[in-house]
């Protein structure tokens, strides 16, 4: 996927916002103000940071050299993953729906609510629920 692609891919779930809250090098997307994405464009190659249930997120990072544990960020709830053509595109786009829901089971009952009105939470594989 090309970063044009993520960040496009990114913006379609339900309520959230793009920020740079740490410069313009770094792209953070949230939902009900809370980070589930981390894009580093500029990084060589570029990188997104994904939130991840703790035994999925070793899994992953056995299965591929691309994802490892986040950088600056919790490592037992966090991957990042550089964008170097190494992990197939519906991967990315699982992790990416897998750290939209983990985000989004945190959040209060009624935003919860209000953005499954917006969201087919049963069509993800059950490996990414």
């Amino acid at each position: 996927m090309t970063l044009e692609e993520i960040a496009a891919f990114l913006i379609e779930f339900p309520e959230v916002n793009e920020e740079a809250p740490f410069g313009p090098s770094v792209d953070v997307y949230k939902v009900d103000g809370k980070i589930f994405a981390i894009v580093a464009p500029d990084e060589s190659p570029a990188t997104i940071a994904l939130k991840c249930e703790p035994s999925l997120a070793i899994e992953l990072r056995q299965e591929f050299k691309a994802v490892v544990p986040g950088y600056h960020l919790n490592k037992s709830h966090w991957n990042t993953v550089f964008l170097d053509a190494s992990v197939p595109d519906d991967e990315i786009k699982n992790m990416i729906r897998h750290s939209y829901l983990r985000v989004v089971k945190g959040l209060t009952k009624v935003a919860r609510l209000r953005l499954s009105s917006n969201a087919d939470w049963d069509s993800w594989s059950p490996r990414w629920t």
